[in-house]
């Protein structure tokens, strides 16, 4: 190992912090303040078109960034960067990194990879044709709920997997993903994709293979009956948050443009045999994750998906028994997801740095995107069976010794149910 690396075009002490971009100035941009907040970035710049959003860098990421209007006007500035948090809407995702890729400058670029396998594909070449740093940030592989059942499976307390299944309550999508462009499909391609994407890479780790076959249903059900419309582009998500604003059919000042399902389902059939499901309903009063995973031996499921939830395990023959045979508690932010997100950053940097192997993968990011836009042409298609497209041999060849293994936290021992 020596004492430099370089990145941007240019070459920086190893130990010094990574200069940052932060391309796309919205909800998702704050990510980037772990890096600093751990001493290993400096953010130097800010990147986005609204005027409005440029002033947030200085006034909540780094009062002495630069800011830019678009990203060719930073490459073109001369300020030295080193890595750039791309947080722009998914469909920017593919034009904005493979330009970074080609300046040389890595990227942390935030999920979904893109809104098609077309564009998933050309940045993972991109990458690969200029060996620039490509990290997708996947944070819920690195969730105290996901790790303690990838660990659960890893010890083989349910045999081998044979079957998963996720049902995700999106109780904040009315919030979330429909007053703003996640609603408009020419942005986000629909839901399965933009918010689905997640999940299916966290289906992938946990069964050990990629989807093959897809076939899926749905419907925009709830919000598209609502006749209250504004653009909200003047204004960010959590200025419009409200837990009041209940039930679904009483939300106001939703996007000009809705034409993405509000509930949706999947079938996946996997390479490895493995069969799973994806249900995904934007309009429920709970807001969570429920993952089942069915071995030759036992299942497991967790009931909560942040700290202070847990995962419960049937490993003996029983009847109804719902408090399991063992009881894992998960680990990690009780409030939501942050410690994913720093865990994923501080991945990212050691990998910019070092080229040390990372959790996530840019080749299961690209197999996310193609399961869920497969599942989309399914469910827009009288839920005809779809078969999805494996990325190329040579991309996979490339990426592969990038991926670990992860041993995982120390997530402590099991409590036996009582007799």
């Amino acid at each position: 190992m020596t004492d430099t690396f370089v990145a941007g075009g240019a070459t920086s002490a190893l130990n010094a912090p990574l200069r940052i971009a932060v391309i796309g100035v919205g909800a998702r941009a704050a990510i980037a303040r772990f890096a600093v907040e751990s001493g290993d970035g400096l953010i130097v710049a800010g990147v986005d078109p609204d005027d409005r959003a440029r002033a947030r860098v200085q006034s909540e990421l780094a009062p002495e960034a630069a800011t830019f209007a678009t990203h060719d006007e930073l490459l073109a500035s001369g300020v030295p960067v080193d890595a750039a948090f791309v947080t722009s809407p998914d469909h920017t995702h593919a034009e904005i990194t493979i330009d970074l890729l080609e300046a040389g400058v890595a990227v942390y670029l935030e999920k979904p990879l893109a809104t098609s396998p077309a564009d998933a594909d050309a940045v993972l070449e991109a990458a690969a044709r200029f060996g620039t740093p490509l990290y997708v940030g996947h944070n819920m592989r690195y969730l105290g709920v996901v790790q303690l059942m990838r660990d659960i499976i890893d010890r083989g307390e349910i045999g081998e997997v044979k079957a998963i299944w996720c049902r995700h309550f999106v109780g904040n999508g009315g919030d979330y993903y429909f007053k703003d462009w996640h609603a408009d499909r020419s942005q986000s391609t629909g839901l399965l994709l933009q918010k689905g994407a997640h999940d299916i890479d966290v289906i992938h780790w946990l069964a050990n293979g990629t989807t093959t076959d897809v076939v899926a249903m749905g419907d925009l059900s709830v919000y598209g009956a609502i006749q209250d419309r504004r653009s909200n582009a003047d204004r960010r998500m959590p200025d419009w948050f409200s837990l009041d604003a209940w039930p679904p059919l009483a939300q106001k000042e939703l996007n000009p443009v809705i034409d993405v399902e509000d509930i949706s389902m999947m079938l996946m059939r996997l390479d490895n045999g493995v069969l799973a499901s994806y249900q995904q309903c934007h309009f429920t009063p709970d807001y969570w994750r429920n993952y089942t995973v069915i071995g030759t031996e036992g299942r497991l499921e967790n009931f909560g998906d942040t700290g202070g939830g847990v995962v419960r395990v049937w490993n003996s023959r029983t009847t109804y028994a719902p408090e399991g045979d063992l009881v894992y508690s998960i680990a990690g932010d009780a409030e939501g997801h942050s410690d994913g997100d720093a865990l994923a950053v501080g991945d990212f940097v050691r990998f910019v740095r070092s080229r040390t192997s990372t959790q996530t993968s840019p080749v299961a990011a690209r197999n996310a995107v193609a399961a869920a836009a497969a599942a989309t042409e399914s469910l827009r298609d009288g839920a005809t069976p779809r078969k999805v497209a494996p990325p190329s041999p040579n991309i996979v060849d490339y990426f592969t010794p990038n991926q670990r293994k992860p041993s995982g936290p120390d997530l402590g021992p099991a409590t036996h149910k009582e007799n």
